[in-house]
């Protein structure tokens, strides 16, 4: 066994085989309260749901379709030979709060990758930008623990004091339909959130070897992105990276790698490559097959492409999505479909529904020139 073999976390990329990896659980999950960040960020056609339900449940059939979901990946994943953990259980609609605001409840446990960046052989916490995520990385914290005694590197963003100064009261209203106007209020790369302390999701990174991705959004600012960038020092390269998205918040359903020199991209966000991205091939996302008036609870139609690699072949890809099927396939790859949709309405798919904890290969340079 090598040194590596023996590191209880140990994963660079999105491609390399997996071995081990946290699946998330529905169970417990509870309406966010309605919330500055929330407006921004949500389907509009959302907003009532979440005004009036705060704090409450949501409908017991789609949770229950949902769990099943979650357990018939977990069997697949477990059939492959990947060990598969899972966090806590949480009653997410249990009210909390600061000594300056309060939240009805939480939300979920259902997406690992939102709350936690692995970098090599360290887990690097998130901070959260919306008050009823202030908890999340609670169900995960036993799991992080064994982690830690087993002799991974785990360290935890500043945790944020997400008062009325971290956000720009009123931005969803004031920003104007359409292109940039004179009349937004918003000077351009602003968003929801404000520099006043250091925020991130890690949702908006994504890994490739030594370098990692990251956008500013409605839950990552400058202030965590430069955090981040002085916590992994020397040992990784942060680029900084902006797309056409009137709601950035996670870069899994816009710009996803495949294997080294080849990602899926969202075709409305990505009118070009990041320089950086130079020779790469691009794979260009086939419109989502979800349907139109489906209800979103936290996201759009474009979760479709947030897809999951098994290895450098084979992919998880959502079992309605023919056309992402069709064309993976014709590129060379094995998809793997699974069910997939509840879980889709919540927000999510299995990018966002795992943290790869350990994948087999080493830190690579795949930008060396």
């Amino acid at each position: 066994m090598t040194e590596t073999d023996a590191l209880p976390v140990h994963s660079y990329n999105e491609w390399d085989p997996l071995e081990e990896v946290i699946v998330g659980v529905i169970d417990g999950a509870a309406v966010p309260p309605w919330h500055p960040a929330v407006e921004a960020t949500v389907p509009p056609e959302a907003w009532d749901f979440y005004r009036r339900g705060g704090g409450g449940a949501f409908p017991a059939a789609q949770i229950e379709a949902a769990h099943t979901e979650l357990e018939g990946f977990v069997a697949i994943l477990e059939g492959e030979g990947v060990t598969v953990r899972r966090p806590d259980p949480v009653d997410q609609s249990r009210p909390f709060g600061t000594a300056e605001w309060s939240s009805t409840g939480g939300s979920s446990h259902t997406f690992p990758r939102d709350i936690a960046l692995v970098a090599g052989d360290r887990i690097v916490e998130a901070t959260m930008a919306w008050r009823s995520y202030y908890f999340a990385t609670q169900p995960f914290r036993t799991l992080f623990k064994d982690y830690f005694r087993r002799g991974a590197r785990w360290v935890a963003a500043p945790k944020p004091e997400l008062t009325d100064a971290s956000y720009n009261p009123g931005y969803a209203a004031a920003k104007p339909d359409g292109p940039p106007s004179p009349d937004d209020p918003f000077p351009a790369g602003t968003s929801v959130i404000t520099e006043f302390e250091p925020l991130l999701d890690a949702g908006d990174f994504m890994r490739f070897g030594r370098d990692i991705l990251v956008q500013r959004s409605h839950v990552t600012n400058g202030f965590g992105i430069e955090w981040t960038r002085r916590l992994l020092g020397d040992e990784f390269r942060l680029h900084e990276v902006a797309f056409v998205d009137d709601h950035p918040m996670h870069l899994n359903a816009t710009f996803v790698p495949l294997r080294p020199g080849r990602v899926l991209v969202n075709p409305e966000r990505v009118p070009e490559l990041p320089e950086m991205f130079a020779g790469w091939d691009v794979l260009t996302c086939p419109e989502p097959a979800i349907p139109t008036d489906q209800t979103m609870y936290f996201c759009s139609r474009w979760i479709a492409m947030n897809t999951l690699m098994l290895d450098q072949e084979r992919i998880f890809v959502e079992a309605q999505e023919t056309e992402l099927l069709r064309l993976l396939e014709k590129e060379g790859f094995t998809p793997i479909p699974v069910p997939f949709r509840t879980v889709n309405t919540f927000g999510g798919g299995f990018h966002c529904a795992t943290l790869d904890v350990r994948r087999r290969g080493g830190l690579e340079d795949y930008f060396a020139d």
